[in-house]
């Protein structure tokens, strides 16, 4: 079911119309969900909405809804789609901002590998506005940094704890990006030849701490007989995927199976941390996404715990943060990504 707000932590509506000519749109394409906003020029929210990621149909029908979830924020904000000054996408995949193409998208859709002109064909939707496409943790992280948790720090490391687990930098107050796909921290290899990763290779990080990879552990463990009720909480709230809010469910209710997941989880997630801690010294460290907002301000502590025994300079650790945008702050970048400079 479709959500739509005008105001959130973050964002509020001033009572007065504001400039069409500087508002911009952002959407966050996630593996679950897809979350849009309207922004000022301050980066204020003025309307939000989200609706579920298509489990199936490919790009086109993507963009479909990518477009539907626009037009709702937008309405929610007083204003068309082809009214805004422009609008931003953060995707998980291979995003080639310079062409606006999207490729192997494993969490979306079925997942598509060859290049798609999501870009173009959103928008010629939007009414031929402009629009541009990032990362999706790494605009995330971005918005962190200059609205949310990351704003007192030059130097930040985001981890967004999903469907996947994805990584975005900020070093000396610059966006970091590499050639395109630095901060990858959910593609680092935390147990050599170890579980098999959704990207094809062994050990990855995000093969023991991403959601879509823990989901199919606990399946493939309940086949075999073993007690949990995450399934049965998945069908009480009428979900097909175990959620962020099925695992946080679970947890409350001491099931071992979502224990020992997370455990793992949180333990793989402390030896990858604490690795690009030693190799770039960042001030802070801030965990987002789905299952990062859900849990995070619980298991806090216990990342940093499991950070400890990998860190060489453990006497100065960074600063841990929970997102304060929370699910918002990938939309949020996306719509910074498109115009706002702060």
């Amino acid at each position: 079911m479709a959500e739509a707000s005008a105001k959130n932590g973050h964002g509020r509506r001033n009572g007065t119309p504001a400039d069409k000519a500087r508002i911009w749109g952002g959407i966050d394409l996630g593996g679950t969900k897809i979350e849009a906003v309207v922004v000022d020029a301050r980066g204020e929210v003025l309307g939000r909405a989200r609706h579920p990621t298509p489990a199936k149909g490919g790009p086109g029908e993507v963009v479909k809804e990518l477009y539907g979830t626009l037009g709702e924020a937008a309405q929610v904000a007083g204003v068309e789609p082809a009214k805004l000054a422009g609008v931003g996408v953060g995707a998980a995949g291979a995003v080639d901002a310079n062409s606006g193409t999207l490729a192997h998208t494993s969490n979306v859709a079925g997942g598509w590998d060859a290049p798609y002109p999501l870009a173009s064909d959103l928008g010629d939707l939007v009414g031929g506005g402009k629009v541009v496409l990032g990362n999706d943790v790494q605009v995330a992280v971005t918005a962190e940094y200059k609205l949310g948790a990351g704003r007192n720090y030059r130097s930040v490391l985001g981890v967004w704890w999903g469907t996947g687990v994805g990584g975005g930098l900020v070093l000396n107050g610059v966006p970091w990006r590499g050639q395109g796909s630095a901060g990858e921290i959910g593609h680092m290899v935390v147990q050599p030849d170890g579980a098999r990763c959704g990207c094809g290779r062994r050990g990855c990080l995000e093969a023991y701490a991403g959601r879509a990879c823990m989901e199919r552990k606990a399946r493939s463990a309940a086949r075999k007989g073993e007690k949990t009720v995450l399934f049965d909480i998945m069908r009480d709230k009428k979900r097909t995927r175990l959620s962020s809010s099925v695992w946080a469910k679970a947890l409350k209710e001491k099931d071992p199976l979502a224990t020992w997941l997370i455990e793992r989880a949180i333990r793989m997630m402390g030896v990858a941390i604490a690795s690009v801690i030693n190799l770039l010294d960042v001030e802070a460290v801030v965990i987002g996404g789905g299952l990062g907002a859900r849990l995070a301000p619980t298991y806090l502590d216990a990342i940093e715990d499991a950070m400890h025994p990998h860190l060489f300079m453990t006497e100065r650790k960074p600063a841990m943060h929970v997102a304060e945008l929370g699910d918002l702050s990938g939309a949020i970048g996306a719509a910074l990504l498109a115009g706002p400079r702060m």
